[in-house]
């Protein structure tokens, strides 16, 4: 991933503008900025460092929670950076994105320019409003992925990634991932040293490469419509038996060609892609809650073999057992 291109990294201060806009997150608007500011002082004064602006179309902006922010006009920069904003149940997302017309302006403008754009969390959904994702590779946080692939069909949602660059443009996951993409700069602008040691005094994980051990589907919109729900429940209640495709239908008097076909037309999987992805969730929460072993939370799922079992919770997390323990146990529940 290159989110400067070579030539522009040495030569002068990488001129850095976040766009601040009515209602965004402050924390996102000073994020970058604040680990800029720490891998400056690491490389010390011989260093080309970085011209970091808060910038805005408007003359006063008030971010979420009423927080008052200094702006600068609009100017030339390097890398505009987009904040996400609160993104609350019930919020008109159209109407909210046609609030923020001049922003969505400025960042048609800056990346026709063939400048970098930069979105942070749900920051993506005005790169989409504004074109720059269209043919594009892209993420947001885990949570709103299905909603951006939505708004924006041309673009490649991919939410499992941390941070996805495509041709001059960079989205991120949700909040803390503004750290994975300032490191990922601080990298390139400044060296593999420097980003480490940025690391390691900010308390910042900079091995991480997906998201998806964070994802927690009880707080996703649960798909499909009756059936599939019944049929989902069935499942979930017989984790540990073994999938029988021709038993289900019959338990809904069905064939597995009907079965089949309705599940996919009301949630867009399998049922098997469904029990795979349940057993999953119960072995995450076991992992995390409990010291049973990997082999008996294995044949607790459903799987006997521990190393089919591990093969799959790695494709479905991006870790391991038990390294997906060792980061996330939290002790008994």
């Amino acid at each position: 991933m290159a989110v400067i291109s070579p030539q522009e990294v040495i030569v002068s201060a990488l001129r850095i503008g976040v766009l601040a806009y009515p209602g965004c997150f402050a924390s996102e608007v000073f994020g970058v900025p604040d680990l800029l500011t720490m891998a400056t002082h690491i490389a010390g004064p011989d260093h080309v460092g970085y011209e970091v602006s808060i910038v805005s179309p408007r003359r006063r902006v008030a971010a979420s929670g009423g927080t008052s922010l200094a702006v600068s006009p609009l100017r030339d920069v390097d890398v505009l950076v987009v904040p996400g904003f609160e993104l609350a149940p019930g919020l008109d997302v159209d109407a909210k994105l046609a609030s923020l017309a001049p922003e969505v302006a400025a960042i048609r403008s800056h990346a026709s320019a063939g400048n970098v754009v930069v979105s942070i969390c749900v920051g993506a959904f005005l790169l989409a409003q504004a074109g720059v994702l269209h043919g594009r590779r892209a993420t947001t946080a885990w949570l709103f992925a299905d909603e951006l692939a939505r708004r924006c069909p041309a673009a490649d949602v991919q939410p499992e990634r941390l941070v996805v660059t495509d041709t001059g443009v960079t989205t991120t996951a949700a909040f803390s991932a503004m750290y994975d993409f300032a490191l990922e700069l601080i990298r390139e602008h400044s060296g593999a040293r420097v980003a480490r040691s940025t690391a390691r005094m900010a308390l910042v994980d900079d091995a991480r490469s997906s998201q998806t051990p964070y994802v927690d589907a009880r707080l996703l919109p649960r798909p499909g419509n009756e059936f599939s729900r019944r049929v989902m429940r069935r499942l979930d209640q017989n984790l540990a038996a073994r999938y029988d495709l021709g038993a289900l239908a019959a338990d809904f008097n069905v064939s597995t060609r009907t079965l089949l076909r309705r599940f996919a037309d009301e949630t867009g999987q399998s049922p098997l892609d469904y029990l795979q992805a349940s057993r999953v969730r119960r072995a995450r929460h076991l992992l995390e809650t409990t010291d049973r072993t990997v082999a008996s939370i294995s044949a607790g799922v459903g799987y006997q073999d521990a190393g089919t079992f591990a093969a799959l919770f790695t494709r479905h997390t991006g870790r391991r057992p038990s390294a997906y323990r060792a980061a996330f146990q939290r002790g008994p529940a």
